[in-house]
């Protein structure tokens, strides 16, 4: 019997009918999707009734866990008062209102106005263009030039996947680079140069990044957009006093900073921003994710004063401000991310994310102990293990061996979802995670590194 005919019903209509995202699509008629059917906790069902723990927090956002009857009831309730309305022509809802004032009375500086999306993508694509309409209002129809950095993922709109660092999201896209300059991925352990201090690292980085600006010249770039953590190149951390130092260099150019905080916002990183955590004072901010505990899609800009008063002076002059979602602000949305809010503040969801944080880091740390783990990574409450063909020379394996695929899925025959990018495994568990669950968490992850290391010693993958 081949595997084909073993897909129960639902996989083989899921094959038939839904084009997915971020998945060999050659191969998901043999091998079918997993089936997920329910959630509590920190737990996923499959349609077997299977448990896993969900280790990345579904794609980073799900902070309250699966099941949460607070952010259920908070959904009925609006929409059974008002199930859809827009913000476009000067109209708006209570929950939208309330949600704005809510993220300026929290966001780490000072913030103007509040735009809504539906997603983290659509947040950082706004982003380019709020700075490219900000330098046309000021009269600079040059400064237009974005800088993003390699490994960096901002999203995958055409704008924001051309921000992108990763190769995968370029592919056959024909996405638009010619407005997008790229410099230094601060990822130590593998760009280090060798006998290079993490110190001197930091400062090749910076050197790296003044040397671009003026090979283009300051007045041909807008702004620069990175993630306090770069979380889908691998659960990067930069080197202490990374951003302090680019910001330097930004500012004495007059260059925007754009802070995508789409997974490290509300409480991920010990801090309720990443910015917080990184000592960054951003000029721009993203969010999304968390900020409903993914329960409704949401996302949001804000935006500081200079830049709101650019955007009023534009519209007087052409008219109105267009730009904006159908699905932008939706009630549903808004009302779900203002419960959210409570819920994390009534937790203290920053102080349970570092009080659980060193037992995270310590598990995490034992794991470099185990036969081709590399590198382990680790900020408040997401981390990364890094799978090497040789520890001492730090080699990877070739992409085609696939070895971090089916590392995850060694995890998944452990009742654990991790995320595989690259050969790295992706650990970012919602955040109301309990000790003993982590420590299961981990169990897991031991069982699941045991059984790839095993593979690699039989396969020899190249």
């Amino acid at each position: 019997m081949n595997q084909r005919t073993k897909l129960s019903n639902m996989q083989v209509r899921d094959a038939r009918s839904i084009l997915h995202p971020y998945t060999a699509l050659h191969s998901l008629d043999d091998t079918g999707s997993l089936v997920i059917s329910e959630g509590k906790g920190v737990y996923v069902y499959d349609s077997h009734g299977k448990a896993y723990i969900e280790g990345l927090s579904g794609l980073w956002c799900a902070g309250l866990g699966f099941g949460n009857e607070e952010l259920i009831d908070a959904g009925k309730q609006q929409l059974d008062k008002l199930p859809y309305y827009h913000l476009f022509g000067s109209r708006t809802t209570e929950p939208a209102v309330e949600l704005a004032e809510k993220l300026k009375e929290i966001a780490p500086v000072e913030m103007s106005h509040v735009f809504f999306t539906c997603s983290g993508s659509e947040a950082n694509d706004t982003q380019i263009k709020l700075s490219w309409y900000y330098n046309n209002a000021l009269g600079r129809p040059n400064k237009k030039k974005i800088i993003a950095r390699n490994k960096a993922y901002h999203g995958v709109t055409v704008m924001t996947a051309a921000l992108g660092g990763l190769p995968m999201l370029h592919g056959d896209f024909d996405v638009p680079l010619n407005r997008v300059l790229r410099t230094d991925c601060p990822h130590y352990y593998r760009f280090g140069e060798e006998d290079e201090s993490e110190a001197d690292f930091l400062a090749r980085a910076v050197t790296s990044l003044e040397a671009l600006i003026d090979k283009e010249g300051a007045e041909n770039i807008a702004a620069m957009i990175a993630e306090p953590v770069m979380g889908a190149g691998g659960v990067l951390v930069p080197p202490e006093g990374y951003f302090p130092a680019i910001q330097e260099v930004l500012h004495r150019h007059d260059i925007l900073l754009i802070c995508d905080e789409v997974i490290t916002g509300f409480g991920r990183t010990g801090n309720m921003w990443g910015s917080q955590t990184l000592d960054i004072k951003p000029d721009l901010i993203s969010s999304a994710k968390q900020l409903t505990s993914a329960y409704a899609p949401l996302g949001a800009v804000m935006v500081p004063e200079f830049i709101m008063d650019a955007l009023k002076a534009q519209s007087e002059k052409l008219g109105l401000f267009g730009h904006g979602y159908t699905y932008g602000g939706h009630p549903l949305g808004c009302a779900i991310g203002v419960k959210a809010l409570e819920i994390y503040n009534r937790l203290n969801i920053v102080g349970k994310v570092r009080e659980i944080a060193p037992s995270f880091e310590l598990r995490l740390r034992k794991l470099n102990e185990l036969p081709y783990v590399g590198e382990t990574r680790y900020i408040g409450l997401m981390g990364a293990v890094e799978l090497v063909k040789d520890k001492q020379t730090k080699a990877t394996f070739e992409a085609k061996s696939a070895v971090g695929i089916k590392a995850a899925q060694f995890a998944i025959e452990e009742g654990l979802i991790v995320r595989a990018i690259g050969d790295s495994l992706a650990l970012c568990p919602p955040m109301i995670i309990s000790e003993a669950e982590l420590n299961e968490l981990f169990d897991r992850m031991e069982r699941t590194l045991a059984k790839t290391a095993d593979w690699i010693s039989r396969e020899k993958p190249d």
